[in-house]
C-alpha cells in the first residue's frame, strides 16, 4: 500500500514543478509592465511628460510594453493634486513622477510609501522635498532647475527689453509655497531696480480671470510671470489681454512665447523630462530614491517673439536680441 502512495506523491510534486516552470516561462514571455503615476498641474507641463517618454525610450523602455503612464492633471487645484497622489498610491502604482514643485509637495504630504521622482522649479531643499542634494533622504529625488531662482534675472532682462519700465504687474495665489517664494524674490528684485511691483492676489480661477480682465491701459507697463500653476494655466488669457493693451510680457516657459508672449527665460521642459527618465528607470529597477542625488539642470534659454514686439509697437534692443537663444520672427 505504501508504494502506490509514494508514487502518487512523487507524481504530484513533479506536476507542481512542471506548473511552476510553465509559470516562469509565461512570466518571462510577458514581462512586468510598470505603472508610472504622473502628476501634471496643467497644459504647459505636458512637454515634460513628452520628454520623459523620449528619455525612457532612449533607455530601452517601450511604452505599453514595459511601462504605462497614468496621467493625472490637477489643473492647478492643489486639493485635486493631493487626491490624485493618494489614489495613485492606493492603486499601487510603482512610482509617482511629479512634473512640478507643487506636484511633489502634494505627493509628499499625502502618500506614505510610494517613491517619488520630481522635476522641481524651486530649490527642493528650501521647499522641504529633500534633506540635501547629495543625500535626499526618504522617498523623493529628481531633477532641479532654476525657475524660481531665476526670478531676478528674468526681471532684469525685462527691464533691458523695456528701458523705460516703471510699473510691473503679476498675479499669484498667496497661499502656495512656490508662489510665496517667487513673489518674494520678484519683490526684492523690483525694489533693487527701482520698479514698482503691483501684486494681484487671487484664490480661484474666476478671481484671476476677473483681475486680468480688469487691467487698464496705462495702469502698468508690463506683465511679469511668477511661479503659480493657476496663472500658468491661464497664460493664454494673459497673453491675449496684454497684447490688446500693448503690454510687454515675460514668462518662465518657452511655450508661452510661441503662443504670443513677448519673452521667456528658462529651461527646456522637454529636456527636463528627458533627463528625469534615468531616475525613473533606476527607481523602477529597485534603487532607493535616497541613493540618488538630486541633479541640477543649468541650461537656460532666452526666447524673444519679434512678431509680438511688432504687434505691441515695441523695438527690442539689439543688445538683448544678440543674447537670445531663439528669436521667433
Amino acid at each position: 500500500m505504501r508504494r502506490p502512495l509514494r508514487k502518487t506523491a512523487l507524481g504530484s510534486i513533479l506536476f507542481a514543478v512542471i506548473l511552476l516552470a510553465l509559470a516562469v516561462v509565461a512570466e518571462a514571455q510577458h514581462p512586468k509592465i510598470y505603472r508610472i503615476g504622473v502628476l501634471v498641474p496643467g497644459e504647459a507641463w505636458y512637454e515634460i511628460v513628452d520628454g520623459l517618454r523620449l528619455g525612457l525610450r532612449e533607455l530601452g523602455l517601450e511604452e505599453r510594453k514595459q511601462f504605462t503612464l497614468i496621467i493625472r492633471d490637477w489643473k492647478g487645484d492643489i486639493k485635486a493634486a493631493e487626491e490624485a497622489a493618494r489614489n495613485l498610491e492606493q492603486e499601487k502604482a510603482n512610482l509617482i513622477f511629479a512634473t512640478s514643485s507643487g506636484s511633489a509637495l502634494a505627493a509628499k504630504r499625502t502618500t506614505a510609501r510610494i517613491p517619488v521622482v520630481f522635476c522641481s522649479g524651486a530649490d527642493p531643499v528650501v521647499l522641504g522635498l529633500v534633506d540635501s542634494f547629495a543625500n535626499p533622504g526618504e522617498r523623493l529625488t529628481g531633477v532641479y532647475t532654476r525657475v524660481t531662482d531665476l526670478t531676478a534675472k528674468r526681471l532684469e532682462i525685462l527691464k533691458q527689453i523695456v528701458p523705460k519700465l516703471d510699473r510691473v504687474v503679476t498675479f499669484y495665489d498667496p497661499r502656495r509655497p512656490v508662489g510665496i517664494e517667487s513673489s518674494k524674490l520678484t519683490r526684492e528684485a523690483a525694489s533693487q531696480m527701482g520698479l514698482q511691483l503691483i501684486e494681484r492676489h487671487f484664490a480661484s480661477v474666476e478671481e484671476l480671470q476677473a483681475a486680468v480682465g480688469a487691467l487698464r491701459s496705462g495702469e502698468v507697463h508690463a506683465y511679469f510671470a511668477v511661479s503659480d500653476p493657476t496663472a500658468v494655466n491661464q497664460a493664454q488669457l494673459i497673453i491675449d489681454t496684454a497684447r490688446d493693451k500693448k503690454l510687454p510680457t515675460m514668462f518662465e516657459h518657452l511655450m508661452h512665447v510661441t503662443r504670443g508672449g513677448l519673452a521667456s527665460y528658462g529651461v527646456s521642459f522637454h529636456e527636463l523630462g528627458r533627463l528625469s527618465a534615468k531616475y525613473v528607470q533606476r527607481v523602477l529597477n529597485g534603487v532607493k530614491p535616497s541613493d540618488l542625488p538630486v541633479q541640477a539642470v543649468d541650461k537656460i534659454d532666452l526666447v524673444i517673439n519679434l512678431q509680438t514686439a511688432k504687434q505691441i509697437g515695441l523695438t527690442i534692443p539689439q543688445s538683448v536680441l544678440s543674447r537670445a537663444d531663439k528669436v521667433i520672427k
